[in-house]
C-alpha cells in the first residue's frame, strides 16, 4: 500500500508539472500565431491512450509516463520531422517567427516551472505556516544513528555549531549542508573541536546502509510489543515513557540503549513515567541487549508537546507568504544546484547516488499528506526548471543556446548541425535515464 501511495503521488505531481510546463510553451506559441500540432501528457510511441483533435492541435495522453511534450510546427525537436523542414517555411511555423518570439516560446516552460515552484511554496506557507527546530535549541546535542557518523568523528551528544564558516539556524539543514562542506565545528563536553570531512564523504554515505548520520535525541516511549516480549510480560504498557535504568537517569533513547548493552542477560529495574506517575518495573534483558518493545518514532510537534524541544513557528498572511515563498524557493534551488555540482565532480562519488523515478518517488511520504505532497511538488518544479535550462540539445536550454547563437551571429545555426545536436542530446538523455533508473533497480538487490 505504501508503494502505491508513493507512486500515486509521483504520477500526480509529475502530471501537474508536465502539463503546466508544456502550457508554458503552448500559450506563447498560440499568442504568436504558431501552429502547435500536438499537446501530450506522457509520451505516445506507436499509440496513445486518449487523443482528440481540436483545431490544428491534437491533445492526448500517452502510455509512457516519462514526461510530455508539445510538437510545434517548423521546429527541429525530438520528432525529427525532416520532411517538413525541407519545405519553404510557412508563416505559421516556428522557424518563420522572429528570434525574440521563438526565445519566449522556448523559455516559457522553464519560466512556468520556476514561478510555479515559488507560488506553491508561498501557498504552503500561507496554509500551514512554518515550524522548525532551531539548531541552537538542540541543547543536549545530536544522536548518531549511523555507524558512519562515528567513523567521521561524531559522537552522540555533540553540538554542531558551524559547518565550514556558516552557523546553521535550522537543525534539519545541517545534514544537507554537510554534503558540500569541508569542516564541521562541534562542542563536545564543553570543548570546541573541528572535524574534517573526507573528500569521498558522499561516496561513503551512499555505500552506508543508513543514509542519515544523526537526528535530534528522543525520549524512550513504548509504541508496541513483538510476539515474544520480556517487557510486556513485566507489565510495560503502550505510551510508557522510560526515564531510568537501575537508578541511572535515561532521558534519551540512546542513553537507555547504552544501559541495556551494559546489562545483557541481567534483570534490571526500569523507571517508567505512566500518565505522570513514576513506577518501577523489573525486567530481564536478553543476550542481545533488548527487552522487547517498539519505541515511538516521534515527530517534532510531539517532541515539543513533551517539552523535549522548543520549535519556532511562524504564520503568514497571503501577502507575507509571497516573498517568504520566493526566498524559500531560492534557497531550495540554490541547494539543488550545489548538489548537482557534486555529481559533476567524480572525486566526491556523488554520481553513484544518481537516481531515477524510484528515487524521486521514495521522497514522497508513505501516507498521503498534502503539505508534504505540495512541498515535494514545488521542489520538483524548481528541479525541472533548472534541468530544462541546461544547454543540452533536446532540452529547452539546448534550443535557447541555438537561438542565442542566432541572435549574436545574425543567422541560424546550420540545420544539419541542429539535427545532429538533437540526436546527440537525445542519446545522452536516454543514456542518463537508463543509468539513473538502473541505479534504482540495483538498490533493490
Amino acid at each position: 500500500m505504501e508503494f502505491l501511495i508513493k507512486a500515486a503521488q509521483l504520477i500526480m505531481s509529475l502530471s501537474i508539472l508536465v502539463i503546466l510546463h508544456e502550457l508554458g510553451h503552448f500559450i506563447p506559441a498560440k499568442l504568436f500565431k504558431t501552429r502547435v500540432e500536438k499537446f501530450y501528457l506522457f509520451f505516445d510511441p506507436w499509440f496513445s491512450l486518449v487523443k482528440k483533435k481540436i483545431g490544428d492541435t491534437e491533445y492526448g495522453i500517452g502510455w509512457l509516463p516519462l514526461g510530455g511534450y508539445v510538437k510545434i510546427s517548423g521546429m527541429i525537436d525530438e520528432s525529427m520531422d525532416k520532411e517538413q523542414m525541407q519545405k519553404p517555411p510557412e508563416s505559421w511555423e516556428f522557424r518563420a517567427k522572429p528570434t525574440w518570439q521563438r526565445l519566449i516560446i522556448m523559455l516559457g516552460g522553464v519560466t512556468v516551472n520556476l514561478l510555479l515552484g515559488i507560488f506553491i511554496y508561498a501557498m504552503v506557507l500561507f496554509a500551514y505556516g512554518s515550524k522548525y527546530l532551531p539548531n541552537e535549541n538542540v541543547t543536549d546535542g545530536i544522536w548518531c544513528v549511523s555507524p558512519l557518523a562515528k567513523d567521521l568523528g561524531f559522537e552522540t551528544g555533540d553540538k554542531i555549531i558551524a559547518v565550514d564558516d556558516n552557523k546553521p539556524i535550522v537543525f534539519s539543514s545541517v545534514f544537507e549542508s554537510l554534503l558540500y562542506a569541508k569542516t564541521v565545528t562541534i562542542v563536545r563536553n564543553g570543548i570546541t573541536k573541528q572535524l574534517v570531512l573526507p573528500t569521498d564523504f558522499i561516496a561513503q554515505l551512499l555505500e552506508s546502509e543508513v543514509r542519515i548520520l544523526f537526528a535530534p535525541r528522543i525520549p524512550t516511549i513504548v509504541s508496541g510489543f513483538p510476539d515474544i516480549s520480556n517487557a510486556k510480560n513485566a507489565g510495560f504498557e503502550k505510551k510508557d515513557r522510560i526515564v531510568s535504568v537501575n537508578g541511572v537517569q535515561t532521558k534519551y533513547f540512546d542513553e537507555f540503549k547504552n544501559e541495556l548493552q551494559q546489562n545483557k542477560g541481567k534483570n534490571i529495574s526500569v523507571g517508567v513515567n505512566r500518565f505522570g506517575e513514576e513506577i518501577l518495573l523489573s525486567v530481564d534483558v536478553n543476550d542481545e541487549g533488548m527487552i522487547g518493545f517498539m519505541p515511538s518514532n516521534l515527530s517534532l510537534t510531539q517532541l515539543e508537546d513533551l517539552g523535549i524541544y522548543s520549535l519556532n513557528s511562524t504564520s503568514y498572511s497571503f501577502l507575507e507568504a509571497l516573498p517568504a515563498g520566493y526566498h524559500l524557493a531560492i534557497r531550495k534551488l540554490g541547494s539543488y544546484i550545489n548538489q548537482f555540482k557534486l555529481i559533476l565532480s567524480p572525486s566526491t562519488g556523488a554520481y553513484k547516488g544518481l537516481g531515477g523515478f524510484g528515487t524521486i518517488g521514495s521522497l514522497f511520504p508513505g501516507k498521503w499528506h498534502w503539505q508534504s505532497f505540495w512541498e515535494m511538488t514545488a521542489f520538483l518544479s524548481l528541479m525541472l526548471a533548472f534541468m530544462n535550462i541546461l544547454p543540452i540539445p533536446a532540452l529547452d536550454g539546448g534550443h535557447v543556446m541555438f537561438l542565442l547563437y542566432e541572435m549574436l551571429v545574425g543567422k541560424p545555426a546550420p540545420e544539419k548541425v541542429m539535427e545532429y545536436a538533437q540526436v546527440v542530446g537525445m542519446l545522452f538523455l536516454l543514456s542518463l535515464l537508463v543509468y539513473a533508473n538502473g541505479n534504482d533497480l540495483l538498490k533493490l538487490f
